[in-house]
């Protein structure tokens, strides 16, 4: 795949405009979510671009939806020359770039993300797909943005969950970077932030994003060292699963900060990752996010929704990425199930 470029502004027109002259495309389409289209577009465009709207919500990530974005870009006669913009989440920014992926074998692309949860991983790094049955992103390809335009001046429009939910990737990022990246995350109060903080949400993102783009551009494809951005996703997308079976659906960067907690259990537990630090997480999480509840009834279809996790290479045992320590990622760490449940237990004790 060839690198993308990342664009870090609080000028998204200016930067929009830039990347649409210099890729030179013949038409321009933009797909957005039911919501972005409304609130977001309008400042975008004027009313005679090429709009392809899709259901917000990651219940419509779906191939069902896909084939929607398809439909409209064959009804349009889209040619290869064409270039695609997806302004929204990470629904948007999946779906839309696998869309664009494989629509005529691939047409260009540009994510111009509208949370910061997309903004600090789904926009970024080259994974595009849709879920299906009952999978999240169990369909799709490895397909690099043209450029992905980063901002953080949508995001007085989100929600304090919303905000929160994108924090926990950075978290992790700073997890896997040291000790000065994970202080200085834990310093920020993410809960109350101020109108004026956009500037240092951007410069704090700027750093997370491009941990993930140094990973991503040293295994493109997920062979060895990308698997380190899988910390805290073993046990976050089960418990995100489990709450979806519940009727109770979590957001997914919450599922992410629980998990980043069980994980750092399991690392203290079998790697020496130190109490300390485990604490210092716990304590964050618990203030800011609150807590997955669940009991030792539910320990069954965890584990069973760890070991199919798409990114476990053998569904016979359950693989981590666990931490010796801040910046220390050790992956493809089998870990047996005793230990799991173990973690588990502890976890709800905390």
């Amino acid at each position: 795949m060839t690198e993308q470029k990342l664009i870090f502004t609080q000028l998204v027109n200016d930067a929009l405009h830039s990347e649409i002259e210099r890729l030179n495309p013949g038409r321009v389409f933009y797909i957005a979510d039911s919501n972005t289209a409304r609130f977001v577009l309008p400042q975008l465009v004027d009313d005679n671009a090429n709009v392809i709207t899709i259901l917000a919500g990651d219940v419509n990530k779906t191939l069902e939806s896909t084939a929607k974005v398809w439909k409209a870009l064959t009804d349009a006669r889209a040619s290869r020359n064409d270039l695609i913009v997806n302004v929204g989440g990470g629904v948007v920014t999946d779906l839309g770039g696998f869309a664009a992926a494989t629509y005529k074998r691939g047409l260009r692309f540009i994510n111009i993300p509208t949370t910061l949860l997309a903004a600090v991983d789904a926009a970024v790094g080259g994974k595009t797909g849709v879920n299906f049955s009952g999978f999240k992103n169990q369909v799709g390809v490895f397909c690099n943005a043209d450029s992905v335009i980063i901002s953080t001046v949508y995001f007085s429009t989100l929600t304090a969950d919303q905000v929160l939910s994108g924090y926990a990737e950075m978290i992790k990022h700073a997890m896997l970077t040291g000790r000065r990246e994970f202080a200085d995350v834990l310093k920020y109060n993410v809960s109350q932030r101020e109108p004026g903080d956009n500037d240092l949400l951007l410069r704090l993102l700027q750093e997370s994003v491009e941990v993930k783009r140094r990973i991503v551009a040293a295994d493109p494809t997920e062979q060895g060292l990308r698997r380190a951005l899988n910390l805290g996703h073993t046990v976050g997308h089960a418990f995100e699963s489990l709450a979806m079976k519940r009727m109770a659906p979590i957001p997914h960067g919450f599922a992410v900060a629980y998990g980043l907690v069980v994980e750092a259990i399991l690392s203290h537990m079998l790697m020496g990752f130190p109490a300390e630090t485990m604490h210092q997480l716990r304590a964050y999480v618990s203030e800011h996010y609150s807590k997955f509840r669940f009991t030792c009834d539910d320990y069954p279809e965890l584990l069973a929704l760890m070991s199919q996790d798409k990114k476990n290479p053998d569904p016979q045992h359950i693989s981590f990425t666990l931490l010796t320590d801040l910046g220390d990622p050790v992956t493809g760490t089998i870990v047996a199930e005793k230990d799991i449940r173990d973690a588990l237990d502890i976890y709800r004790e905390l």
